[in-house]
């Protein structure tokens, strides 16, 4: 169930029990792992995302988000130049641009898809990738398998094995 308790931020509770619970900053209200972590600390609203962009970036971040809350609990903040989506940390994001939307998703491999503009190695095992999309057919099952994927590290399972 989604809270409206702060309007630059929607939350499921994306934390197991088992687990640590998340620092939040008393500033902007963004959770984090560790205390006192920084970041660019601010309070944005996801509509700014969209000013002066073609309806079409609206209809790809709804669509991108449906498949990303299908996996389950996470927090979506608005930051001042993306848009990010976290379980327990954050996984994915979105940047809005004038005609397109680009996606990233943290993942442990490189992963291959007609969709990928850029991937970036952050040793010792990650990778960024960013995904173009100019319309939602292009949000194919190999895209939402990856979307999976991403989740599961954000939930951190990875460091339960």
């Amino acid at each position: 169930m989604f809270t409206h308790a702060n309007p630059h931020l929607v939350e499921k509770d994306p934390v197991p029990e088992q687990q640590k619970p998340l620092w939040t900053c008393p500033k902007c209200g963004h959770r984090f792992v560790t205390a006192n972590m920084w970041h660019s600390c601010g309070r944005y609203r996801l509509s700014d995302h969209f000013k002066n962009k073609d309806p079409v970036v609206r209809t790809l971040w709804r669509r991108f988000r449906s498949l990303v809350e299908d996996c389950g609990p996470m927090t979506v903040y608005a930051q001042k130049t993306r848009i990010v989506c976290q379980a327990r940390v954050r996984f994915a994001g979105a940047m809005p641009r004038k005609h397109w939307l680009d996606v990233g998703l943290w993942l442990k491999r490189r992963a291959e898809h007609a969709r990928v503009h850029r991937v970036e190695f952050i040793p010792p095992g990650d990778y960024s990738h960013i995904f173009r999309f100019h319309d939602v057919s292009e949000f194919d099952d190999a895209f939402v398998a990856l979307i999976h994927e991403a989740y599961e590290i954000g939930c951190q399972h990875h460091l339960d094995r």
